[in-house]
């Protein structure tokens, strides 16, 4: 059942509004998170967990369900070619977190739908398909289809979870500015039959990048750089390009999950208008390089959050508290953007040069070497402490 009346309204329940439906409720603050899917998609997607989101989970006091969950990588070590120039520490993060968290992203939004639920049994909503949004003078009325029937809701405020293709931005007419790069890749996860254990392994190759991160119960997550945007057959491909780039054969390892995607960066043009507010994807899409776009979403549900809660208790200044939100977390994608364009640019095989070489042999040598972790796990991010 939708309740008639709610705080806030979140449409969309992914890990974004999760996470700011369990921030807003820790508040205080009632809320309706508005989810189309009837079940949790159980396709791995998103992997890393990074350090300025594993502090905001200790802020929020479920940094433990996770740890219960994830596999910590506290070690990256490079190679060029099959030649190995160099290794990362996560050591060398502020404590207690000196590592990123490997857990599938299904895990992830089982944990905070827990969470969410725990806090409020009415709270999340699945099968709820939004058709309309009107914003009136002092609130907001969502409307649509529920399980064949129709609901309406009036909130005081909303938020616009849903993705990168989000029906509320589009509902608002901002422009969302950007658009694809000229980047392809194949994922695949497997068990684990390499000799890396807990540590992640990048490939900066001559024909492509190569990145090979460990995932919980003995799994192994492989991305592979490609040419174009091959549909199939995919799994062959994989094994084809990892044993001919780097001698390694991943033929007779049981295999979980394939899929192929191209990469994007977009921004929308504000982050609110009026009364509702846009975070996660339907605020900015990164390139998944570097694992920042689910972490970038919490950030951004973080501040978010802190917002809405002002304008709950300060109504008459809300579109002030609204639009502080936008400036600080426009500034924080984009930071995070540049830094995702970084990590793939690396990756590509124009970047297979002498010059490059020595760059990135450089990167891994202190005191420069700092300095990328920093970059890496999303440090002097606006606000948040370097």
């Amino acid at each position: 059942m939708i309740p008639k009346t709610t705080d806030v309204a979140i449409v969309g329940g992914g890990p974004a509004g999760l996470y700011l439906a369990g921030r807003l409720l820790q508040k205080g603050i009632s809320c309706v998170v508005l989810e189309k899917k009837t079940e949790t998609d159980i396709h791995s997607k998103s992997l890393g967990i990074h350090p300025v989101s594993m502090e905001l989970f200790d802020e929020a006091g479920i940094s433990n369900l996770f740890l219960e969950e994830g596999l910590k990588i506290e070690r990256g070590i490079a190679f060029w070619n099959r030649d190995k120039i160099g290794e990362i520490s996560f050591k060398t993060c502020p404590e207690p977190h000196q590592y990123i968290l490997a857990i599938p992203q299904w895990k992830t939004e089982k944990i905070l739908q827990k969470w969410v639920s725990e806090k409020s049994t009415t709270a999340l909503v699945r099968g709820a398909d939004v058709q309309s949004i009107r914003q009136l003078d002092d609130e907001v009325s969502i409307s649509g289809m529920v399980q064949n029937s129709p609901f309406q809701l009036s909130a005081k405020f909303a938020a616009g979870c849903d993705g990168k293709n989000s029906f509320v931005r589009q509902s608002l007419d901002i422009p969302f500015d950007g658009g694809p790069y000229p980047d392809y890749y194949i994922m695949g996860d497997f068990e684990d039959n390499t000799q890396f254990g807990h540590d992640a392994a990048v490939y900066l190759h001559e024909e492509g990048l190569i990145e090979s991160f460990p995932m919980p119960n003995g799994h192994r997550r492989w991305v592979v750089k490609t040419d174009e945007l091959y549909q199939s057959p995919i799994l062959e491909l994989l094994h084809e390009f990892v044993k001919k780039r780097i001698g390694h054969s991943l033929r007779k390892t049981k295999h979980y999950m394939t899929s192929c995607f191209g990469v994007q960066q977009h921004l929308a043009r504000t982050l609110y208008s009026g009364r509702i507010m846009l975070t996660g994807d339907a605020a900015h899409v990164v390139s998944p390089i570097g694992g920042q776009g689910m972490n970038l979403g919490w950030l951004g549900a973080e501040l978010c959050a802190e917002q809405i809660s002002n304008a709950v208790q300060d109504p008459g200044k809300a579109e002030r508290h609204f639009e502080k939100y936008s400036i600080t977390q426009r500034k924080i994608a984009k930071q995070t953007a540049r830094r995702a364009e970084m990590n793939m640019h690396l990756g590509r095989k124009e970047s297979s040069t002498a010059v490059y070489k020595f760059g990135v042999n450089m990167m891994l040598k202190p005191p420069l070497s700092r300095l990328m972790v920093n970059l890496f796990t999303m440090r002097g991010l606006g606000k948040w402490p370097v």
